[in-house]
């Protein structure tokens, strides 16, 4: 699972300013910018059907 700073580090290479963004927001604008669905913790149930998302094993034991 990775940390708030760790997050932002991606966000910054994608540039986008996380700022006071709490980790689901930013985790979400990230899948946007990426041109992904922006559904971070979201899965109902733990299911999720975007096999090759990044985030996919942190929000999916979030469910």
């Amino acid at each position: 699972m990775m940390n708030l700073k760790q997050i932002k580090e991606i966000a910054k290479t994608k540039g986008i300013n996380g700022g006071k963004m709490k980790k689901d927001e930013l985790i979400r604008s990230i899948q946007k910018t990426e041109g992904n669905f922006d559904c971070f913790g979201t899965a109902g149930l733990g299911h999720c059907s975007q096999e090759d998302c990044l985030w996919r094993e942190d929000c999916i034991k979030g469910a």
